[in-house]
């Protein structure tokens, strides 16, 4: 072991590891990046958290910079849980539920624990976490914080964010906080801390005040805007201050949280879904623009087109028999109320006419049996990611959004943009956040498929600005969308969001490299020569 490594296992309680085969697993999250961390640390207390950052600074301090990376289960799509310094692995001992309030409806959790354990301990309460991933299963609550994570559910009740009431989060120098709203007074008394903590907090308010219109056209016309840093959030016109919605979504680069206060909501198993075919994406964007308008709008808005269909049918004509018979519809939607059982049928019956005007067909069942077919159609999607043909597999390159009023553009560009570059085309996602899915299988072994990877990248990002989307909706920026922020952003916008990450880091030892500091020709460099999810078949991948 290095004298780092060392060093650091004489003060820490949790283990420290440094073996190849260590840094080699740890090198890959479940994006198509690789960088291999100098070394691991398995933190078994928030002190452990401390002491590390406290260790890096000090380095820092006198010129040796060995930054320090958070991880969950690297489920990450953008390489934000990679690093080259030291990687500290939060499940194997931070994963805990801390407490749960039954009164308050909030559950108190460490952030390794395991997204689905906690989703299954909140349904025997009656409660649950409506934002939860695809990757519920095999994804850490932490993760999906620090990524300001949205799922189907978020059509209705919002990103992560929406129920982050406080943190603790371990700044670079390795001091720690509580984050949560705070009113005018009390911000006076954080304002006149000697600490770093007082420090971070007299500069972002500063900086709030002096470049309120610099804030604003950070506002994008879109259901979840996740680039750069929630800077709107922060304070509110009764003069409220909060860093909570600054944390949430930063993907460690501003701190890293050690334990959070999580707001709960009432979970109702009994609910109605419907399965709605388009024939024309015009029609669609007309259907998905009156749902979301309803008084009582659907829980869930998902879209699967005929091309994933057609592939699922391809690689096994039983998956889908059952629900679906080819000729496929061009666009298919499940869209799902989960309200009482009188809202439910008094929303459907609104839906129904909806569907009447501009869906070819639709059905819909109250029936928990009937339902598990309906969603075998977004479901199959785990079929074309786990799918590899031959070298050739399926990538995750985008996470992209736009206004709703511009999904059938967006869409019909997507498609041209799929078909110049030669590559098979499968859209899915989260259509009620204005957002769409693909993930094109290349063989990232081959020079020609990487220039391939990177020219779908461009187009893609420029796409979504000229739409006046988010390069960023269900996650984070990470490392591979990074280099297109400024285009988004403008560069004084850029230059804010930058000083924010100098205000919390000002020796860049946080996850340096996401958000800021990577380029194309960086992103060229750890390319994977190789994709795979092998880490996640036990699970099933899904997106």
């Amino acid at each position: 072991m290095s004298k780092v490594a060392h060093y650091l296992q004489e003060h820490l309680v949790g283990e420290v590891m440094s073996s190849t085969d260590a840094r080699r697993y740890f090198a890959t999250d479940s994006s198509i990046l690789q960088i291999a961390p100098s070394l691991i640390v398995y933190p078994r207390t928030e002190n452990d958290v401390r002491k590390t950052c406290r260790f890096s600074w000090q380095l820092a301090e006198r010129g040796r910079i060995i930054p320090v990376t958070a991880r969950g289960s690297g489920t990450d799509l953008t390489g934000a849980a990679l690093g080259g310094g030291v990687l500290l692995v939060f499940p194997a001992h931070l994963n805990r539920v801390l407490e749960l309030d039954i009164k308050a409806h909030t559950v108190t959790v460490e952030p390794g624990i395991n997204y689905g354990k906690l989703q299954q301990t909140l349904h025997t309460h009656g409660r649950f976490l409506p934002p939860y991933p695809a990757s519920i299963e095999y994804s850490t609550v932490g993760g999906a914080i620090a990524n300001n994570v949205s799922g189907e559910k978020s059509t209705k009740y919002g990103p992560t964010g929406a129920f982050v009431k406080s943190l603790r989060v371990v700044l670079a120098n390795g001091e720690v906080i509580e984050t949560g709203r705070l009113s005018k007074r009390e911000l006076s008394k954080k304002l006149g801390l000697s600490t770093f903590e007082g420090e971070i907090y007299r500069s972002i308010d500063t900086l709030l005040e002096e470049n309120q219109e610099l804030v604003e056209q950070m506002k994008r016309e879109v259901v979840k805007n996740n680039a750069g840093y929630n800077l709107r959030g922060i304070k509110n016109r009764d003069g409220s201050f909060d860093l909570t919605p600054l944390i949430v979504g930063s993907q460690g680069t501003l701190g890293i949280i050690s334990e959070a206060v999580l707001q709960t909501e009432a979970h109702n198993p009994q609910t109605t879904l419907m399965l709605a075919h388009f024939d024309s994406l015009e029609q669609t964007q007309n259907a998905v623009l009156e749902l979301k308008a309803l008084s009582e709008p659907p829980s869930v808005i998902e879209l699967v087109d005929d091309n994933v269909l057609k592939q699922v049918h391809e690689l096994n004509p039983n998956q889908l028999k059952e629900v679906i018979e080819p000729p496929y519809p061009a666009i298919t939607l499940l869209v799902e109320f989960d309200g009482h059982e009188k809202q439910n049928k008094k929303a459907g019956r609104r839906a129904e006419k909806i569907f009447e005007t501009y869906a070819v067909t639709h059905q819909v069942s109250a029936d928990p049996e009937q339902q598990q077919l309906f969603w075998k159609l977004r479901q199959a999607t785990s079929s074309l990611i786990g799918h590899n043909n031959g070298a050739s597999r399926s990538v995750p390159l985008v996470d992209g959004a736009v206004p709703l009023e511009r999904l059938r553009e967006y869409i019909e560009a997507v498609y041209k943009m799929l078909e110049a570059s030669k590559v098979e085309s499968a859209l899915w996602g989260h259509i009620g956040e204005g957002q769409v899915r693909f993930q094109p299988h290349v063989n990232l072994a081959q020079v020609g498929e990487r220039q391939k990877v990177f020219r779908l990248l461009e187009d893609y990002h420029k796409l979504v600005i000229k739409l006046g989307g988010t390069i960023s909706a269900e996650a984070g920026d990470g490392r591979l969308r990074t280099p297109y922020l400024e285009d988004m952003y403008g560069a004084d916008v850029y230059a804010l969001l930058q000083k924010v990450k100098t205000i919390f880091d000002p020796y860049g030892t946080l996850n340096p490299g996401v958000k800021f500091g990577t380029t194309i020709d960086d992103i060229k460099e750890i390319l994977r020569s190789e994709y795979g999810l092998d880490h996640l078949y036990a699970h099933l991948p899904r997106s």
